[in-house]
């Protein structure tokens, strides 16, 4: 089976907080995404919204736009509304030709909230648990007719954050509803990947290769951390550079016939963290392991 490598170009600049990375060009952003080795990115803030502009200076790179984070509120708008709000991203993505959306419903998301710590994040009761699957059936089946597959991604401080979460929203959509695995995220939230990857391996059409410095994690959890405050001190890291060992991982990916992107994404202070350094490191390991698994990486 062979795969693509991509990168988040969260590492670069911070979306949720322009002041990290806020002097950074997204011409410099993808120049050393490109000569870092990788032949995709993700969409980011910086980035033109029409293809007119955007695939210039991808091509100039030799870039393939591999997704992009979309944010819903299916909790509160319905499926028709929301699908009408995403449509200048969805027309983006297709003249793109992207592999896929990345989709999380933030409905009272503590995320990118200062003060809240993750303990209090939202949960779905009863009610809203049938509200959001309804709708994200609704909204994904909109999605394929438009060939733009949605790939629901699990996050720390949403709805959908653990492991049970993500496998409840998973038995109880469509198969229209795909999946992404997030490690870092999974991990944060004391879940499997693996598991997710084994039960879920029809549906898994994306995965966010997020590591993580341990002893930040243990010290946010034990203090009962904002998220922001985690990704602050740390938290997050490129593979190779974290707790995480891919090799299981990418065992099972290859064992059940994955065969699509693995995009490095590591929120990071750029000011702490070269992004260009880490990204050669992300890139170096998940390609090295990746080829051990029995991967072929497509260049």
């Amino acid at each position: 089976m062979s795969i693509k490598l991509g990168v988040a170009p969260i590492a670069w600049s911070n979306d949720d907080m322009p002041e990290l990375g806020g002097k950074t060009s997204l011409e410099q952003c993808l120049n050393e995404a490109s000569r870092a080795g990788f032949t995709g990115i993700e969409s980011g803030g910086k980035f033109p919204k029409n293809s007119e502009l955007l695939l210039p200076k991808l091509k100039k790179e030799n870039l393939s736009l591999c997704s992009g984070w979309y944010g819903a509120q299916l909790l509160k708008n319905s499926a028709k509304d929301e699908f009408l709000f995403m449509k200048d991203q969805l027309k983006l993505f297709k003249d793109c030709e992207s592999p896929c959306m990345v989709f999380a419903e933030i409905t009272n998301s503590v995320q990118g909230d200062p003060k809240t710590p993750l303990s209090q994040r939202p949960k779905l009761s009863k009610d809203e648990w049938n509200t959001l699957i309804s709708r994200i059936n609704e909204i994904s089946k909109m999605m394929i007719d438009e060939n733009m597959p949605l790939a629901y991604h699990h996050h720390m401080g949403t709805v959908i954050e653990t492991e049970e979460e993500t496998k409840r929203l998973m038995e109880s959509t469509i198969d229209s509803v795909k999946l992404l695995i997030d490690t870092g995220h999974m991990l944060f939230a004391q879940g499997n990947s693996i598991n997710l990857a084994k039960d879920f391996s029809e549906k898994l059409i994306h995965v966010h290769c997020k590591d993580i410095r341990k002893d930040v994690l243990d010290n946010s959890l034990k203090n009962d951390n904002t998220f922001r405050q985690a990704f602050l001190d740390g938290a997050f890291t490129v593979p190779g550079d974290g707790c995480i060992d891919y090799k299981p991982f990418l065992k099972t990916l290859k064992e059940n016939d994955y065969s699509g992107w693995l995009v490095v994404e590591a929120e990071q202070d750029p000011a702490k963290a070269n992004p260009f350094e880490y990204a050669k490191i992300g890139y170096n390991y998940l390609s090295k392991t990746a080829k051990e698994c029995g991967f072929e990486i497509i260049t």
